[in-house]
């Protein structure tokens, strides 16, 4: 199989592996299987899958260095839309239902209420904001627009990263397990882009060497 056809593959798994959530999900819905909360459980849900899809997109750079692989990085730009795409459901579920969007003066007034008083929410509110301008830039189009900005740019997603583990650990009100697993996951991912070059350049020394390429073995 060719590299292309390789990528094209990967990605095809990764849209499937993103859509089945929100398929099960719809499922779950119209055959009224979301429990006795049914606002929570898909607040939740839907929460959960952002915070693993964010994750999994900050992963692939220690992929790639760990194991030689580039074509990893060629799927972010999926993974991180379909994770902003699972935020936005979150909040939309939170909006709609939460809020009664029917009464749009109430809702706009309740949701002010609730970015003053509820640090969970003003948390999750800013990291929805910090990802809105990263999914409207992440075309080729505006990384040539923006150049070395654009990299500048796409590294709100740190912040935004953090403020979404924030909203979720501040949240729930017993059981903590699930946001500490979110947190510590992602301290690794960012103590690993921490400048420690003597630590991870031993690391990577000890990697075993990416299988030659047909192209590696002819210039041998």
């Amino acid at each position: 199989m060719s590299p292309a056809a390789r990528l094209r593959l990967a990605r095809g798994l990764v849209w499937i592996g993103c859509l089945t959530p929100l398929a099960l999900l719809v499922g779950r819905t119209l055959n009224g299987g979301l429990g006795a909360n049914p606002i929570e459980y898909l607040e939740r849900a839907l929460g959960d899958w952002s915070l693993r899809l964010l994750l999994l997109g900050l992963a692939l750079s220690p992929l790639r260095s760990l194991s030689g692989w580039t074509w990893p990085l060629k799927l972010r730009r999926t993974i991180g839309l379909w994770a902003y795409a699972y935020v936005c459901l979150h909040f939309a579920v939170y909006i709609v239902f939460d809020l009664n969007i029917l009464e749009p003066a109430r809702a706009v007034a309740q949701l002010a209420e609730d970015l003053v008083k509820r640090l969970y929410i003003t948390a999750g509110f800013a990291a929805w904001l910090l990802l809105l301008p990263l999914a409207v830039t992440s075309t080729d189009g505006w990384q040539r627009r923006l150049k070395r900005n654009w990299k500048t740019l796409h590294r709100l997603i740190y912040p935004a990263a953090v403020l979404g583990v924030l909203h979720y650990l501040w949240l729930v009100k017993k059981d903590a397990s699930d946001p500490l697993l979110y947190a510590a996951i992602l301290a690794i991912l960012l103590l690993w882009r921490w400048p420690w070059p003597k630590v991870r350049g031993a690391i990577l020394r000890a990697r075993p060497a990416p299988p030659a390429t047909p192209r590696d073995q002819t210039l041998r």
